[in-house]
């Protein structure tokens, strides 16, 4: 690898999620690089990673997910604040977000449904459960090495109200590390007392991909980033020398051709390793998805780690793709009728209530009846909502088979079945559009993990990369938040091109205040 005296630095950034176009900002925003220094690479054929939104009236549209957001999310807020939303008003995307959650407040009258009803939501826990959540998030997480979450309490506790909640709430299973339950309780301790009126959770405007990387791309390609879809990174060269690790070239894969990216000395290199969306696939009303592909997307993770260990172990977040999907669900409505029927069912204003949990559901069914317009084109005459089973792989209650097995009018027929609407199913789902979508990677970052199995963001060794993702080690925060891709990022860039370090992680576990408020609503509750 030779230094080129005169030639600028070049920043390859490898992925084209939230965690690369953040470092993106960071590097022209606090490091001073210009943006035509910067190149992002991205397999798809749309930036944006898991934050995405897409579709038309005509065809349907789709939200494969979204993420939670809360006031705390420093280092995503310090992003989003140099950002124009697009919108007439002139706000930052951070400003936008706020005053739309100022304006259209959330707070949940129907989080759960058993029997076709709103049902009580007293969070049933045994003073075992609260010695056993309390031992949980006391414990040194060496002590937690490997071990899942049903370890660490007895099968009643997975039959209350309490877990119902939160596992829906944040897509946990039983055999999920124990490790990112116990930050998880200790991360979000000061949402306890509007726990389950899901208060304190954030929204955007629209989708996530029309309030938070349209306005992001907008950004970059003013300032001459270079974008370059349809290239797989599919390997890099990784040499050994000066007491470190450092990469000299990337092959990239484009139109079916390979081709050789050199890396000088002086430039940097940001993988984002993994994906939590990879190989996701679509069904419509009359057809189930296909069944995936489980492994394409994390090639290069996998060829990197099996060159030099300080890249991790990617084999422990995939071993089976029936440990790490659920499938989910969007509907495109050409009738305001179930809009309406939701509406006095919950006692909510679309777009207020936030998540709603079937509990005595086979599939562990959840919906939101998202704020409308959700999309920024939206079509006038259409309402989309947004659904997953959190346990598809069982059989349904009123459609005999596993959710994975179903076609878009077989969810609706099932999720029509428990909430009671007999006769009036056919006028409410008239003409509606159903977009089933598969995501067999998509809880692979709660997979239990040791130390070791994710890399640092910066490696011990790595002299001109970094990592960047759900899947690289950052002590406190949680994975399956944009926060955490955020803060790779900045914490990235800070190291390797002088950018601002990222703030502490904000412990609200450590106030008393905000500990006695969890504790009286756990024993109340």
């Amino acid at each position: 690898m030779k230094r080129d005296p005169g030639r600028p630095a070049h920043y390859h950034l490898v992925g084209g999620g939230i965690a690369s176009l953040a470092a993106a900002v960071f590097l022209i925003r606090d490091a001073g690089i210009a943006g035509e220094q910067i190149t992002i690479f991205e397999k798809e054929t749309q930036f944006g990673g898991s934050l995405d939104g897409s579709g038309d009236a005509g065809l349907g549209y789709l939200v494969r997910g979204g993420r939670m957001f809360e006031k705390n999310f420093v280092c995503t807020f310090d992003l989003l604040q140099s950002i124009p939303s697009g919108l007439p008003d002139g706000l930052s995307v951070k400003e936008d977000i706020f005053a739309f959650n100022q304006a259209v407040p959330g707070s949940s009258n129907c989080r759960l449904i058993r029997h076709g009803a709103k049902a009580d939501t007293s969070l049933g826990l045994r003073l075992r459960d609260m010695r056993d959540l309390l031992r949980l998030t006391q414990a040194d997480e060496k002590t937690l090495d490997g071990k899942a979450i049903d370890a660490c309490f007895d099968a009643a506790f997975f039959q209350s109200n309490f877990w119902i909640m939160w596992s829906t709430m944040f897509a946990f299973q039983t055999w999920h590390s124990a490790i990112e339950l116990a930050r998880y309780l200790k991360r979000f301790i000061h949402l306890f007392p509007g726990f389950t009126r899901m208060e304190g959770v954030l929204r955007t405007r629209f989708n996530q991909y029309d309030s938070l990387i349209a306005p992001l791309l907008a950004w970059l390609s003013a300032r001459g980033v270079k974008f370059q879809m349809d290239t797989d990174v599919i390997d890099a060269t990784v040499t050994a020398g000066g007491g470190g690790f450092s990469i000299s070239a990337l092959l990239l894969e484009r139109a079916g051709q390979s081709e050789i990216v050199p890396v000088a000395e002086n430039d940097r290199v940001f993988f984002t390793l993994g994906s939590m969306t990879a190989n996701t696939v679509t069904g419509s009303n009359q057809a189930a998805p296909p069944v995936p592909e489980t492994d394409s997307a994390w090639r290069l993770w996998k060829t990197l780690a099996a060159k030099a260990p300080l890249f991790g172990r990617p084999d422990v977040f995939c071993p089976d793709a029936s440990r790490t999907r659920w499938e989910s669900f969007t509907v495109t409505l050409k009738t305001r009728a179930f809009v309406d029927h939701m509406e006095r069912f919950s006692g909510n204003r679309t777009g207020t209530g936030g998540l709603v949990t079937i509990a005595d559901s086979g599939w562990m069914l959840c919906f939101v009846m998202v704020h409308q317009p959700h999309f920024r084109q939206q079509a006038d005459g259409t309402y989309v909502f947004w659904g997953y089973g959190l346990l598809g792989d069982r059989e349904g209650d009123f459609v005999k088979k596993p959710m994975a097995e179903c076609t878009g009018d077989e969810i609706l027929a099932e999720l029509a079945g428990h909430l009671r609407l007999g006769d009036q199913a056919e006028a409410m789902f008239e003409g509606a559009i159903v977009r089933p979508c598969m995501m067999p990677l998509i809880t692979s970052q709660f997979m239990p993990r040791r130390a070791g199995d994710r890399p640092d963001v910066v490696p011990e060794g790595a002299r001109n990369f970094a990592c960047l993702g759900q899947f690289c080690e950052q002590k406190h925060d949680v994975v399956f938040t944009v926060e955490y891709s955020v803060r790779s990022a900045m914490a990235a860039v800070h190291a390797l091109a002088g950018g601002k370090a990222p703030p502490p992680v904000k412990r609200t576990d450590r106030n008393p205040l905000v500990i006695a408020n969890a504790l009286r609503t756990i024993f109340v509750g």
